[in-house]
């Protein structure tokens, strides 16, 4: 899966859905200005019958010769509707604009404990761990929706920073390990290839088109208790049936925009069905993972339907159906299951599976333990410029190797660091300890000192607990264990905030330099931090590379840099990533490390954020020709690499070095 092209095909995906909803929206419109004309009609025959007590022929023959169009009345219903769906739509994604979690809360989700003793709650936090590290996104909170017994779980979010994964009571107690790993795996798919963000899209218009309809329900069913009927009171009876006829009129007009939108939503959502159960294929190389849980669907009474009435609504972020779908299933979100199984495997016969009422997730392994991939050896520059080339190109993949890897490197980690990454309260103190120097005993004390000041003497405790297990910690698992750690520090108040960044900046600046993991890390956290507080903030566009080739220069200079500490050897790695960008090559100029410094660095970033898909794939393509150029990949320049590349919300997995 290109990670790249992914993002392309989800803006294409977003502009078809805009122009389908317009066509909705469109329709909504007509409807109501219809149901105007013959409203007005029937108020002039009324206001006549008051007037004179009888309904003349004449007025039937003014209403054949009235023309039906009238672009003042046309004007007027256009911008009450687009108004009214507009600021539903836009209430609707304040609502959601928090991010995943917004989401997840809304049908009742429930934020699991990272220090749970459900077993069936552990075995999933490690499998979306594992899941998380193999393909460099940061690791998602993780939600429960207690009250539903059905299999179904969804991954919500406005950017990979903030997304959730929440899965269903049923899918965790009828599950096996092997079928959890493929539901996960299709759900990591819809971040990776950019669904998630499209989904509140979706959700959004929806609303905003089925409030005119919610409306006129609102107004039929506040007439309940009322009666009309040939009482005296003719003109009470009049403006009874006038509220009558408008309820009506604003039921089916919106009901009719709803009708067409939902048609829509389960047509866009249904393709992209299939192509997350393939690449649930492609990261577990396990076929029957996920085949054996779209089985257990269908075997199971109660399926994947869920009984919140929200379910309807959210129903295209599920992993599979989640409300018995209308109109002969034309408004089904997703492909029968029969037609899914028999996409990844051609021989299924079409029975579904009868499973037991128990699995005894406790007597499972809740981490598989595959050997980790063996390194790949680095015997020319070529062959590192290549191997590293290849691993950029692995961006926003999961692949089954760096999923055997996480495994593996995640069962390497010391239980107790991993405890201490998901305490909101520990996680803080556990990324101090990976910033404490080791060398250097005047400048730890500074450190500890800080730390101190900062969240008491406690927490020296806590960091002296850790440190022997930090110290056993090889150097490519300091930015995994971060990764493990970005859930419980995104859960800390934004009072804590300033203070955790304070006392960040206090570590690395204590021995008056900052190294190249230093910066990666504070970048990750800072970066990670921002996005989750504010994922729907806008940013700057950038279409062209002449116009952001002074910041490219800036990042390749300290990517060269700290490749090497000799001029010739860095400027020669700046000219092998820079020959990776033949449009801009002229103007690149290989900067001195005054002018490309991690201060100089952090402003080009900032700016290359906002970068269209096509720049910051070249340039990470490039960024790996650098550090590749010299033959050797040192943990330094990759964890550069990693943190240029999240700066860029571009997940990169831990690459393995030589």
């Amino acid at each position: 899966m290109d990670f790249f092209a992914a993002e392309v095909r989800a803006k294409k995906r977003a502009s078809r859905l805009l122009v389908l909803f317009g066509v909705a929206v469109a329709g909504t419109v007509v409807a109501g200005y219809f149901a105007t004309i013959f409203g007005l009609r029937a108020a002039r025959h009324s206001q006549a019958r008051r007037a004179y007590g009888y309904y003349s022929q004449d007025d039937g023959a003014q209403d054949a010769g009235d023309s039906l169009w009238d672009p003042g009345v046309f004007a007027t219903v256009s911008v009450v509707t687009l108004g009214v769906i507009g600021l539903a739509s836009l209430y609707k994604w304040t609502q959601f604009r928090a991010g995943g979690s917004a989401v997840a809360e809304s049908v009742g989700g429930r934020r699991v404990d990272p220090h749970t003793t459900d077993p069936h709650e552990h075995q999933l936090l490690n499998v979306v761990e594992e899941m998380a590290i193999a393909s460099g996104l940061p690791v998602p909170a993780v939600y429960v929706l207690d009250e539903e017994p059905a299999i179904n779980a969804f991954a919500a979010g406005l950017t990979p920073s903030d997304a959730v994964i929440t899965v269903t009571r049923g899918t965790l107690e009828k599950l096996k390990r092997d079928e959890l790993q493929g539901v996960i795996a299709h759900e990591f798919s819809h971040i990776l290839n950019g669904d998630m963000r499209i989904n509140i899209r979706v959700s959004a218009i929806i609303f905003g088109i089925l409030v005119i309809g919610l409306a006129g329900r609102g107004v039929l069913w506040g007439m309940r208790y009322g009666r009309i009927g040939s009482s005296r009171n003719e003109k009470g009876n009049g403006g009874a049936l006038a509220v009558l006829g408008i309820g009506l009129a604003l039921l089916v007009i919106g009901y009719i925009g709803y009708f067409f939108g939902r048609l829509i939503q389960a047509s866009l959502s249904r393709q992209r069905e299939y192509l997350a159960d393939a690449s649930a294929v492609q990261f577990t190389r396990n076929p029957a993972g996920i085949t054996t849980a779209l089985r257990k669907i269908g075997g199971y009474a109660i399926g994947s339907n869920l009984d919140t009435h929200r379910a309807a609504e959210i129903s295209h972020f599920f992993f599979a159906q989640a409300f018995a779908s209308n109109f002969g299933g034309l408004w089904a979100t997703h492909p029968p299951l029969g037609a899914r199984i028999k996409a990844i495997d051609p021989s299924f016969d079409g029975t579904f599976i009868d499973p037991p009422e128990v699995v005894d997730v406790s007597k499972e392994p809740w981490s598989k333990l595959p050997r980790m991939p063996a390194q790949a050896p680095v015997p020319s520059p070529a062959a590192g410029a290549a191997f590293a080339a290849a691993l950029t190109a692995a961006a926003g993949t999961l692949t089954p190797q760096a999923a055997d890897g996480a495994q593996a490197l995640l069962a390497a980690v010391p239980a107790i660091i991993r405890t201490a990454a998901r305490s909101p309260h520990d996680a803080p103190l556990l990324v101090y300890g990976l910033l404490l120097d080791n060398q250097d005993e005047e400048v730890r004390a500074r450190q500890l000192a800080s730390v101190a000041a900062s969240d008491g003497s406690d927490a020296l405790t806590t960091l002296r607990q850790l440190d022997p297990a930090l110290r056993q910690l090889k150097p490519e698992h300091r930015l995994p264990v971060l990764q493990l750690a970005l859930p419980a520090l995104k859960a800390l108040p934004p009072s804590a905030l300033g203070s955790f960044a304070g006392t960040l900046d206090d570590l690395v600046q204590a021995d008056g330099m900052v190294t190249t993991f230093e910066y990666a890390l504070q970048r990750l956290i800072l970066r990670a931090l921002a996005l989750n507080r504010a994922p729907s903030a806008p940013v700057e566009q950038i279409y062209s590379f002449q116009a952001v080739a002074h910041e490219i220069s800036v990042v390749l200079s300290a990517l060269a840099h700290a490749s090497s500490a000799d001029a010739t050897a860095a400027a020669a790695a700046f000219a092998e990533g820079a020959s990776q960008l033949k449009l801009v090559q002229a103007s690149l100029v290989f900067l001195p490390d005054p002018e490309s410094d991690l201060v100089k660095l952090d402003g080009a970033l900032d700016r290359l954020a906002g970068a269209s898909g096509p720049i910051k794939q070249r340039l990470l393509v490039a960024g790996a020709h650098v550090i590749g150029a010299d033959g050797v990949l040192l943990v330094e320049e990759i964890e550069l690499l990693r943190a240029v590349a999240a700066s860029l919300d571009v997940p990169v997995p831990p690459l393995v070095t030589a």
